[in-house]
């Protein structure tokens, strides 16, 4: 599907603004690519951006592009902690008590020590003194001062435990408890010995002292289970409150001296006031020169995503190596967070 730029080719004595026109087919082509996933494309006259990779960015400066297909100042990602953990972590079991093969082991450190493997060098199990762990407890303390924004787990263990019913919960108080998942069903290993058994993942944007797993009703033992390993996700959120991104640089095929775009964009928080917190600058000599460019706003692209323009920009220095750059003002997390979805250029 080719998408091509209406031209004012107009007759003498008689202006023709078609720069409507030329609107409506970069929200459409932007659209297309959105829908389809499509890596951004440059045409002859017009080209089309909606982040689904990186290949069409450059120069990002406190700015990251985010998997979901945006680009902001306020970014977060989320992975699993890994290698030897146990000198981050004070671990305690409540209404438990944990064991090996050589008697009792208060030491569940292993449980973080980066390895997997079986046997009592790195696993051990606990027992309970009844047959229901409705209750029961293991916290894990990142110690005064700390906190981390945990979003799901997973760990393993081997066979020997019935399924129960459990719960991962956070504070920053060690009294006061809030559920972060919803109660799950702890599996056992079928014997395999090599896969992690359970995975819980959440929506978490507060960070906290206190990780635990809490027993629910229904959580039961009936035999010993050797815990081998945990890894906790964990959320990382970076927050700058200006930042900025260019465009790599687009040929276009004569010498240019008027160029526009067309943005989507999205108020996660609070609301972005055009040219002030969103800001554009065009340039036709490969980023040596920038004119600022006025934005001014179009109907919504779609629920919850604005959409904002300028048409026929004047740019000083005339050439054929094209670049945008878009600017990011006054953000803050849970303030004011702006996301920009796509970038359509017009020349």
């Amino acid at each position: 599907m080719t998408l091509t730029k209406v031209r004012d080719r107009g007759t003498t004595g008689i202006s023709t603004d078609l720069s409507g026109v030329n609107n409506s087919i970069s929200r459409l082509g932007l659209r297309v690519i959105a829908n389809q996933n499509l890596a951004g494309i440059n045409g002859n006259d017009i080209s089309y951006d909606t982040f689904e990779d990186s290949t069409k960015i450059t120069s990002l400066t406190n700015v990251a592009r985010d998997s979901s297909e945006f680009i902001s100042s306020v970014a977060s990602s989320e992975v699993y902690e890994t290698g030897d953990r146990e000198s981050s972590y004070t671990i305690t079991l409540g209404g438990l008590s944990a064991q090996n093969d050589f008697g009792n082991n208060t030491d569940v450190g292993n449980w973080l020590n980066g390895s997997n493997a079986s046997g009592t060098s790195n696993g051990w199990y606990w027992a309970h003194n009844g047959s229901n762990f409705d209750g029961a407890t293991i916290t894990f303390d990142l110690g005064s001062g700390n906190s981390k924004i945990y979003t799901g787990a997973k760990f393993y263990q081997d066979a020997n435990f019935s399924s129960g019913n459990w719960l991962f919960q956070g504070s920053n108080n060690g009294s006061s408890w809030t559920n972060l998942s919803s109660t799950f069903v702890w599996q056992p290993d079928s014997g395999s010995g090599s896969n992690w058994i359970n995975e819980e993942l959440w929506s978490n944007n507060t960070a906290y002292r206190y990780i635990r797993l809490e027993g629910q009703s229904g959580a039961v033992s009936e035999g010993n289970s050797w815990q081998k390993e945990l890894e906790f996700k964990v959320k990382t959120i970076t927050a700058s409150a200006t930042g900025s991104f260019e465009s790599t640089s687009i040929t276009a095929p004569a010498s240019t001296n008027k160029m526009g775009a067309v943005l989507t964009y999205t108020n996660t928080s609070g609301t972005a006031s055009l040219n002030t917190d969103l800001i554009l600058d065009l340039s036709a000599d490969n980023g040596s020169n920038y004119n600022r460019a006025t934005l001014t706003a179009l109907p919504d692209f779609a629920s919850g995503v604005k959409c904002c323009k300028v048409n026929d920009l004047d740019i000083t220095n005339a050439g054929t190596q094209l670049k945008y750059k878009i600017s990011f003002a006054n953000q803050s997390l849970g303030s004011k967070e702006t996301r920009v979805t796509g970038v359509s250029l017009q020349y």
